[in-house]
């Protein structure tokens, strides 16, 4: 069983950079593992890292001042390739929820899949978090998955996020898709039967 989901409140690292497709989160060359483990050291690695293993002090990761399990990203997160390894990088770094006014689809998918929330809330919303941040790097943001809200503690602001109900279930209960299906086994065999 994994983490499960409810009402999450944390500070937030900020990157307002659009357009960041997943061979920017995790580079082509760290794709041939095949399991998660040590993903999340390699996350946003060329931007992360010079070419000698030093970290790069500009970088928002390197940055002391910000921190927590909020990822706010710039619009069209996770475009590109399809490659669940972005969402792998994600969660293995620490990211419980990556907050963006639009996310590629099939990242969107594969974030959901590995216990990682995407919120996608309207472009003004995002303008202002990304204010409140950098204004103040303490800001927390209040993500609420049984009422489908995000709010800006700095500000009290707040808007609903759409979510499919089969993944908030999910999410809520700490199952992936082979646990939900564990979960339901007597309900499935019982079906069968009654279908012969």
């Amino acid at each position: 069983m994994h983490q499960q989901f409810n009402i999450i409140t944390s500070t937030c690292v900020p990157l307002p950079l659009e357009n960041v497709d997943t061979d920017q989160i995790i580079p082509a060359r760290f794709l041939k593992a095949t399991d998660k483990k040590g993903f999340g050291d390699n996350l946003f690695r060329d931007w992360r890292y010079n070419k000698d293993g030093t970290l790069k002090k500009d970088f928002v990761l390197n940055d002391p001042r910000y921190g927590g399990v909020i990822l706010v990203a710039g619009k069209n997160f996770g475009s590109g390739s399809s490659r669940e390894h972005a969402a792998w990088a994600i969660a293995g770094y620490g990211f419980r929820v990556v907050i963006s006014s639009f996310f590629a689809d099939i990242h969107k998918n594969n974030e959901l899949n590995n216990f990682v929330l995407p919120v996608v809330v309207s472009e003004p919303f995002l303008t202002e978090l990304f204010s409140s941040i950098e204004n103040d790097p303490k800001t927390e943001v209040e993500v609420n998955l049984p009422k489908q809200t995000v709010t800006n503690k700095a500000t009290g602001n707040s808007e609903h996020f759409e979510i499919n109900g089969y993944k908030k279930h999910c999410l809520m209960n700490g199952l992936d898709d082979i646990d939900y299906l564990l979960q339901n086994k007597d309900k499935i065999e019982a079906w069968e039967q009654s279908n012969k």
